[in-house]
């Protein structure tokens, strides 16, 4: 049985390649979506970030971030049980997600996303775990890929990739790179003393301010502002996370912080 793929939405964002199902495959089995980094996805497991949810005629378009990027879900049907289960979990939240991958062409472009079957809360240890494995597995193909670059290997899998995304040493080693990062985020949020998160606290909240509109902020916006001053996203949604329970801010709704 096909087990589901792990990948860093660094990794999968990038994808561009698809590839038909085996013969061996039952009727109707999706296509694979095959990333630069070498993994082959159809079912998916990810953990991340859950920092957007809206809501566009009656298909929810939510973002579930990682230390290298972000994947973009899309849930459909009002009704639906998947629906139901992503309206529940309050924004920002660290959630798992099974699903399906999706490459298709749009505008000249490529649009890849996940299509999820099912969505849980986790907390952050379990998805430092995830980013653990998902380095380690990340790595493994990485090697793989570099083999086939020396001829080393006769993986056609590893090849095609190779082919279609004219791969080279530095760009597998910048993909190496992706994952160290992502690992190095594991190792150094638990770390933080007290009074750094006292000071990130501040600082978030004085980004909450300047940006807030009558709306107030996207979590996403205060993320990205927050990057640039050296902050990583597990920093950003814990200082969040204080804030609201603080009542120095609200949600007015998914995904938007509010100061009080």
């Amino acid at each position: 049985m096909e087990g589901a793929a792990r990948v860093f939405a660094g990794d999968f964002s990038g994808s561009t390649l698809s590839a038909p199902a085996d013969e061996a495959d039952d009727a109707g089995s999706p296509a694979w979506v095959v990333t630069p980094g070498g993994a082959w996805c159809r079912s998916l497991y990810l953990c991340g970030a859950l920092t957007e949810v809206a809501e566009i005629a009656d298909v929810l378009h939510c973002r579930l971030a990682d230390p290298t990027g972000a994947f973009d879900i899309v849930a459909g049907g009002r009704r639906g049980p998947v629906a139901e289960q992503i309206r529940a979990i309050p924004v920002p939240s660290f959630v798992a997600v099974t699903g399906t991958a999706q490459l298709y062409a749009k505008n000249g472009g490529w649009v890849v996303l996940v299509r999820p079957d099912y969505v849980q809360v986790i907390d952050r240890a379990g998805r430092d775990r995830w980013i653990m494995v998902t380095a380690d597995m990340t790595t493994t193909r990485i090697e793989e890929l570099f083999a086939a670059l020396e001829g080393n290997t006769g993986d056609t899998r590893a090849c095609s990739v190779i082919r279609h995304y004219g791969l080279t040493r530095e760009r597998l080693r910048d993909l190496a790179a992706m994952a160290r990062g992502a690992l190095a985020s594991v190792r150094t949020a638990p770390a933080t003393p007290l009074v750094a998160e006292a000071a990130i606290s501040t600082i978030i909240m004085e980004i909450i301010r300047a940006k807030s509109g009558p709306r107030g902020v996207a979590v996403q916006d205060v993320i990205d502002d927050a990057g640039g001053r050296g902050f990583t996203q597990d920093a950003v949604l814990a200082a969040i996370g204080t804030l609201v329970a603080n009542d120095d801010c609200y949600q007015p709704q998914k995904g938007y912080v509010k100061p009080l």
